[in-house]
């Protein structure tokens, strides 16, 4: 028994073989129901919920590599955890079960039915179109290893390409280049992330104050607090000529300090030889800032800590056993940006420490959004906003899937946690530039 198949039509042809005409007449409807079923499959889903997805975080990289393909791809916003709907090809089966990524096959008819559904104005939910794949910098010292950082690792594990710069390409003008940055754990204000209490007589920090400081010179000045406030005026102006910037842990607040003190010495002599200004708490201009203001700096030299925009010593009521945040719900159909960056298969997102935990609510400006927060401690852990052209996210915390990472303590393994709620939010921002440009609502 044979069957023919025309390639370009939906008629078929059946030969049998000393077959009964009521037996081939079997065999040729359930041919036809196969070959049916395989020509209207023609849409891949990628699942984002928790019951059906093996693993999110290299869902992300899927969405990403077939961006790279000139492919567009549809985000189903709050649908199934916020799901991914591409083109149907074999080598884009053949990549997710590679990467291990859980997928479904659709026909037309029913991706157009998930479509209608998500469509309809009594659902909160949205199909937001990722046209190309954002080039991606990450901002982050020469020497360090990609697992010294949340998003290094992330984008690694994920297998999403970036590309490392530092303060010599920011100087020079090179983020044009770049669609999407993330800021490492910098300290942005000159005083080596306010390690001197603990670690001043470490090898590792008398070698790596020496390397800034010959850095500092090799550009043209005379302190590192003078070219670290330059590389993050140079960030502020690519963010306001449209670019995206993501910063997790001390990068966030050492930002916003750096920027609020222009023009103002805040170093004590330990971190750049000569006194810090009188009153230099009076002269911050909150004006600059990009997401703080009315805070106050940390004076004490031999504190780890910057300011009190940071919640770390103020969380010793919340358990480790209940530390969680729960992330803001939003109108996709209103306000499709913040909704994508708290699309997730859980509200609950497990918390983690860092040198900047969390933020005080108090000291976030009204304008910008607070995406994820722990209520019980009045903290802020997730928040996003808008600056002239260009948008930035600021997350607290070092890790995700570490507590409490301290110096030296062993890289995460995120073969360990394929479907982390908490490096999910990272991945969200990685996506955020792709998508099709709307005017926002609200």
């Amino acid at each position: 028994m044979t069957y023919l198949f025309k390639n370009t039509t939906l008629s078929f042809r059946a030969v049998t073989l000393g077959l009964s005409k009521g037996k081939a007449r079997n065999l040729t409807f359930i041919a036809l129901l196969f070959f049916f079923s395989n020509s209207f499959a023609s849409v891949i889903l990628i699942p984002m919920d928790a019951e059906s997805q093996e693993n999110h975080l290299k869902a992300y990289g899927i969405t990403y590599w077939v961006l790279t393909k000139q492919q567009k791809v549809q985000w189903l916003l709050n649908y199934r955890g916020g799901s991914f709907m591409l083109p149907d090809g074999e080598t884009i089966r053949k990549e997710c079960q590679i990467r291990g990524v859980s997928f479904e096959v659709l026909s037309d008819a029913k991706a157009e039915s998930i479509l209608d559904g998500i469509g309809s104005p009594s659902q909160n939910q949205e199909a937001v179109i990722l046209e190309k794949a954002p080039k991606i910098a990450v901002y982050s010292p020469k020497g360090n290893q990609p697992w010294d950082d949340a998003v290094t690792m992330v984008l690694t594990y994920a297998e999403i390409p970036y590309i490392t710069i530092y303060d010599e390409e920011v100087l020079d003008d090179k983020l044009a280049l770049y669609d999407w940055l993330h800021l490492h754990h910098e300290d942005f204000t000159g005083q080596y992330g306010k390690f001197y209490g603990a670690y001043r007589a470490a090898p590792w920090y008398i070698e790596g104050k020496a390397e800034a400081e010959a850095l500092a010179q090799k550009l043209g000045f005379n302190k590192v607090s003078e070219e670290k406030r330059a590389v993050a005026l140079k960030i502020r102006n690519y963010v306001i000529g449209g670019g995206f910037m993501f910063a997790m842990c001390s990068a966030t607040d050492s930002f916003d300090i750096a920027l609020a003190s222009e023009g103002v010495d805040i170093c004590e002599p330990m971190f750049d030889g000569d006194p810090s200004d009188a009153n230099y708490q009076g002269k911050l201009d909150f004006s600059r800032t990009f997401a703080f203001s009315n805070f106050i700096l940390e004076r004490n030299p031999l504190r780890y800590e910057f300011s009190s925009i940071d919640m770390t010593n103020q969380r010793r009521n919340v358990p480790r056993e209940s530390d969680y945040f729960s992330l803001m719900e939003f109108s996709a159909k209103w306000d499709p940006v913040p909704t994508m960056l708290t699309q997730n298969h859980t509200v609950l997102v497990k918390g983690f420490m860092g040198q900047t935990t969390a933020f005080a609510r108090d000291q976030v400006k009204p304008t910008v959004m607070v995406l994820g927060e722990n209520k019980l401690n009045s903290e802020a852990r997730y928040i996003h906003g808008i600056k002239g052209k260009g948008f930035f996210t600021f997350y607290g915390g070092h890790d995700p899937e570490d507590y409490q990472h301290r110096v030296g303590d062993p890289k995460t393994e995120l073969e360990l946690h394929p479907t982390s709620p908490g490096y999910r939010l990272i991945l969200n921002n990685v996506l955020f530039p792709a998508a099709r440009k709307k005017k926002q609502k609200t």
